[in-house]
């Protein structure tokens, strides 16, 4: 089949929607399927793309311009997308997804048309306005799709699109996101004698990505330090906010024991997972639907420490612990648990790999999307 996919950002960037769209893709392609990604993309990581030898390929969408991960992209491209058998859009698109989808809904897209709904639109301030205004005109028209996909039902079912699946629950499917067990698996054998025990979080460190709550955990990790000072906190990730997060570490007076590592390539990524202690994703509120990094430091063997959302804590199954959302003195008391129990880590550890490696593997989940693709398409060419 010829499937295109539409999304923000794509890698290089590092995000979460556009991590979810490669691995699509390249298990897609790996299937026999001629896949094409639609995204926009600066000059300089343009560049970065061209040199990627995948089996797919990336083409630039037409904008007007860019802000953050919202772009005014030009639906010029008509014609060439009514070649494919699927268009599969990565929700939020803002300044492209409602675009897309009114097209659907008057009929001038034509191949089965399938969302993935990432995540809610929250925001903080005057954002936060402006998102509610865009979600009341623009998550009507996900109904125009002709299948909408979310990562799992406890986050759809406490979702702002939850009114909707309650209308029309046949359009909706859940497929969870994955990891490649090529590249994340844990260590035969834990590393001994390590001089500290290392918690880690890995994500983005910008201002689209607020609501991961590095701030709460660097507060909480001030107070782990007075407890455990051979404790060290390993942050993963680029960002406009790395200077507020540096600062605050070192008004708190902990910043030799934190590494802000900001230039970790993709392929180096599965040693940090591997060699951590404990991995905690302490996001804030329901912009953090799923969390694939909880998977891929589950899949290395690492116990894991996330918030009580939805999505984010269906991962949690006798492998870790969920926390309050912005609770300081929750998180240090979960951290405290597994760091004064080496029995309990190695257990929890061994737990994570299980799930992660039997449930979410990528090679397993392209599968059943591409199973949902094949009975949209060919249930649409018999009724023609």
């Amino acid at each position: 089949m010829k499937i295109a996919h539409f999304v923000c950002r794509f890698p290089p960037y590092k995000g979460g929607i556009g991590n979810v769209c490669y691995y699509q893709a390249k298990y897609l392609s790996k299937l026999g399927n001629e896949v094409v990604v639609f995204t926009h993309y600066n000059r300089k990581e343009q560049g970065q793309i061209n040199r990627t030898k995948e089996n797919f390929k990336v083409k630039a969408l037409p904008y007007l311009f860019a802000y953050g991960n919202a772009c005014l992209c030009l639906p010029v491209q008509i014609k060439q997308w009514n070649q494919f058998d699927v268009i599969h859009l990565h929700f939020p698109f803002i300044g492209f997804a409602e675009q897309l989808l009114f097209l659907k809904k008057i009929g001038l897209i034509k191949p089965y048309f399938v969302v993935q709904y990432h995540m809610d639109l929250v925001g903080q301030g005057i954002i936060k306005h402006i998102f509610s205004f865009y979600n009341k005109f623009t998550l009507p028209l996900l109904l125009s799709a002709d299948k909408i996909i979310t990562s799992s039902l406890d986050y759809l079912i406490h979702s702002k699109i939850s009114k909707y699946y309650q209308k029309r629950k046949s359009k909706f499917e859940v497929i969870p996101l994955g990891i490649d067990e090529n590249k994340f698996f844990p260590l035969k054998k834990k590393l001994e004698n390590k001089k500290n025990l290392e918690i880690l979080f890995v994500g983005g460190l910008d201002k689209a990505h607020y609501f991961k709550g590095v701030d709460i955990l660097i507060r909480a990790f001030a107070k782990i330090n007075l407890l455990f000072p051979n404790t060290k906190l390993i942050i993963i990730g680029q960002g406009d906010l790395i200077d507020y997060y540096k600062n605050l570490a070192k008004q708190l007076k902990i910043e030799k024991k934190i590494s802000f590592l900001s230039k970790v390539e993709n392929r180096n990524l599965p040693s940090y997972y591997q060699r951590a202690d404990i991995f905690v994703l302490p996001s804030i509120n329901q912009s953090e639907a799923f969390g694939i990094v909880s998977l891929e430091a589950m899949a290395c063997g690492c116990p894991i420490i996330v918030s009580d959302l939805p999505g984010v804590r269906t991962l949690v199954k006798g492998n870790g612990f969920v926390v309050k959302p912005a609770n300081v003195e929750d998180l240090v008391k979960k951290i405290k648990i597994l760091l004064s129990n080496s029995q309990v880590r190695e257990k929890m550890g061994e737990e994570s790999s299980k799930i992660a490696l039997k449930n979410f593997t990528w090679s397993k989940i392209t599968k059943k999307l591409l199973s949902i693709y094949e009975k949209g398409v060919f249930s649409d060419n018999k009724n023609k």
